[in-house]
């Protein structure tokens, strides 16, 4: 005598279990993108408020601002950037993950930002995203992993 079941069998509830598995890891990778997207869009913002800033203090005093620990590892220049430039404000965040510098060039100047966490090189080491805006305003390495030599942060 066979009696009918009602239930689910294992090998469906297994079949159910891998499909959650495989659409959660997809949602958690596009998500990781959105957040590291979003944090480069700040700190992009974030670098045009230091150019507009720039652009004040020239008018004040006849010069830029230049990051006086821009390079050193063990001090930020974020934080020397909103001293000088915006009196103490806020406006590099530390969750954007990216430290902002300011480095001359001739009789003007470029704004760095660098984010050790973005990219790996083969092996797993990690490279710096380094993103630079011109006085003038132009991008360069919004898309690239490698900072050009003559720009090391």
């Amino acid at each position: 005598m066979t009696t009918k079941s009602s239930g689910f069998t294992l090998i469906e509830l297994l079949v159910v279990v891998a499909i959650l598995g495989i659409l959660s890891s997809i949602a958690t990778l596009s998500y990781q993108g959105y957040v590291s997207g979003t944090k480069q869009k700040s700190t992009e913002n974030a670098m045009q408020q230091i150019s507009l800033a720039q652009t004040e203090e020239y008018s004040n005093s006849g010069e830029y601002h230049i990051s006086t620990t821009c390079g050193d590892p063990s001090e930020t220049s974020s934080d020397d950037i909103e001293t000088e430039l915006f009196g103490g404000g806020d406006i590099i965040t530390k969750e954007s993950g990216y430290n902002i510098c300011v480095v001359a060039v001739d009789s003007s100047y470029l704004v760095k930002a660098a984010n050790g966490s973005d990219c790996e090189a083969d092996g797993g080491t990690e490279i710096p995203k380094i993103i630079t805006m011109t006085a003038n305003g132009a991008w360069t390495g919004k898309e690239k992993c490698e900072p050009p030599p003559d720009l090391d942060l």
